[in-house]
C-alpha cells in the first residue's frame, strides 16, 4: 500500500511541475478557449509580445517614414472684381462668385529647417498652402521654388521639433523590392499602402519634360501627390507623382520621382531659386528606318548607326545653330555620353553648364564629326492657360 501511495505522489508531483512550467512559460496554451457568460465558447489568441511583430509585417517602416509626411490644403484667393460691391454691377451681373477653389496633396519633411518636398502640380497657381502635420500641428507654407519641368517644388514651414525622413540611395534599388507609398489620398488621412517596385527609368511617357520615373504597384490615388515612397527601411526613394488609370483610382501603375533627382532640383531651388539646365535649340526624334532613309542614314553595313538622336529641326540662332548643327544630323554623343534616344539627349544637353563649351560627335554625309557648342539656358517652360 505505501508503494502504491507512494507512486501515485511521484505522480501528482510530476504534473504539478509540468503544469507549473506551462503556466509560467506558455499559459496560452491554458487558456486557448473562453466560455462567454451565455455559454459561447470563444477562441482567444495570446497576447503579442511588446515590440514583436508578425513575420513579414511592415509597420516598423511605416512607423519610421509616416511622421514625416504632412497633408498639404491649397486655395485660390477669390476673384476681387473692383465693380463687385457696386450695387448696380450686382444687380446687372449677379452675386460674384465666392467659391474659394481648394487642392489636397501631400509633402515629405527632408530637413529639421522645415523644408518639404512635394509635386508643383500640388501648389502650383494656390495663393495659400497650409500644411498640416501627422501630430495635428497646423501651419502656412512658403514656397521656396518649383521646377515645372520635373514637376518638383519645395516649400518651407516655420515650426521646430520636426520629423525628417532618412533619404535612401536609389542606385541599390532593384524591380522586385518593397516599398510602401505613404500620403493623405482623397483627403480622408494618412494612408499607407504597400507594394513592390515594378520598373526603374520610366521614360517618354509624356508626363513631364525630364522623366526617369520609378514604377510600382502600390496604391496611389489623388491627393497621393508629392508623398513619400519608402523602402523597408523607412528611408524615402521618391515623391509619388503620377498613375496610370482610366477610371481616376489606382489601377496597380504609379509613379514616383527618384529621391536622387528630387535632390539636386532641391540643391538647385535652395541656392539659385530656379533649376538652371543647359539648351541647345533642337527638334529631336528618335532613330527610326523611316527616319534613316528620309534622312539617307545607314542603318546597315560597316558605318552603320546602331544608336542617336536624328534633328529635324533647329532653331534659327540658337546655340545649336551657331555650333553648325543642320536638319539630318545625328546626334551620336555630348561630350563623353553616348546619346540612345530623345530622353538621353534632354537630360544629358540638361546636365550641361549654360555658357560652358561642350563637345558634340554626329553624324552627317557618311562621316563622324566633332562640333563645339556653347550652350545657353533652358527657357522657362510657357504657362498653359487654364
Amino acid at each position: 500500500m505505501k508503494r502504491i501511495w507512494l507512486l501515485f505522489s511521484q505522480w501528482v508531483t510530476v504534473l504539478l511541475a509540468i503544469w507549473f512550467v506551462v503556466a509560467t512559460l506558455q499559459p496560452e496554451w491554458l487558456r486557448g478557449t473562453q466560455a462567454s457568460m451565455k455559454g459561447m465558447t470563444l477562441l482567444q489568441a495570446p497576447a503579442a509580445v511588446s515590440g514583436s511583430r508578425a513575420l513579414g509585417s511592415l509597420s516598423l517602416p511605416a512607423q519610421k517614414a509616416s511622421p514625416a509626411v504632412v497633408s498639404i490644403n491649397t486655395s485660390k484667393g477669390k476673384n476681387n472684381n473692383p465693380h463687385g460691391q457696386d450695387p448696380w454691377f450686382r444687380f446687372f451681373y449677379g452675386e460674384p462668385d465666392e467659391q474659394n477653389p481648394a487642392g489636397l496633396g501631400s509633402g515629405v519633411i527632408v530637413s529639421p529647417e522645415g523644408h518639404i518636398l512635394t509635386n508643383n502640380h500640388v501648389i502650383e497657381d494656390a495663393d495659400d498652402i497650409e500644411v498640416v502635420l501627422s501630430d495635428g500641428r497646423k501651419t502656412m507654407a512658403k514656397v521656396i521654388g518649383t521646377d515645372p519641368d520635373t514637376d518638383l517644388a519645395l516649400l518651407q514651414i516655420p515650426l521646430k521639433n520636426l520629423p525628417v525622413i532618412v533619404l535612401g540611395q536609389t542606385q541599390d534599388m532593384q524591380v522586385g523590392d518593397v516599398v510602401l507609398a505613404i500620403g493623405n489620398p482623397f483627403g480622408v488621412g494618412q494612408t499607407v499602402t504597400s507594394g513592390i517596385v515594378s520598373a526603374l527609368g520610366r521614360s517618354q511617357l509624356g508626363i513631364n519634360t525630364f522623366e526617369n520615373f520609378i514604377q510600382t504597384d502600390a496604391a496611389i490615388n489623388p491627393g497621393n501627390s508629392g508623398g513619400a515612397l519608402v523602402d523597408v527601411n523607412g528611408h524615402l526613394m521618391g515623391i509619388n507623382t503620377a498613375i496610370y488609370s482610366r477610371s481616376g483610382g489606382s489601377m496597380g501603375i504609379g509613379f514616383a520621382i527618384p529621391i536622387s533627382t528630387a535632390k539636386q532640383v532641391m540643391q538647385d531651388l535652395l541656392k539659385n531659386g530656379k533649376v538652371i539646365r543647359g539648351w541647345i535649340g533642337v527638334e529631336p526624334q528618335d532613330l527610326s528606318p523611316e527616319l534613316a532613309e528620309s534622312f539617307k542614314l545607314p542603318l546597315v553595313g560597316q558605318n552603320a548607326l546602331k544608336s542617336g538622336v536624328v534633328i529635324s529641326g533647329v532653331l534659327q540662332n540658337g546655340p545649336a545653330a551657331k555650333a553648325g548643327i543642320r536638319p539630318g544630323d545625328v546626334i551620336i554623343r555630348v561630350g563623353t555620353q553616348p546619346v540612345g534616344n530623345v530622353s538621353d539627349l534632354l537630360n544629358q544637353v540638361a546636365n550641361l553648364t549654360p555658357g560652358v563649351p561642350a563637345e558634340l560627335v554626329i553624324w552627317r554625309q557618311q562621316a563622324q564629326l566633332s562640333l563645339r557648342l556653347t550652350p545657353a539656358e533652358r527657357p522657362s517652360p510657357k504657362r498653359q492657360a487654364r
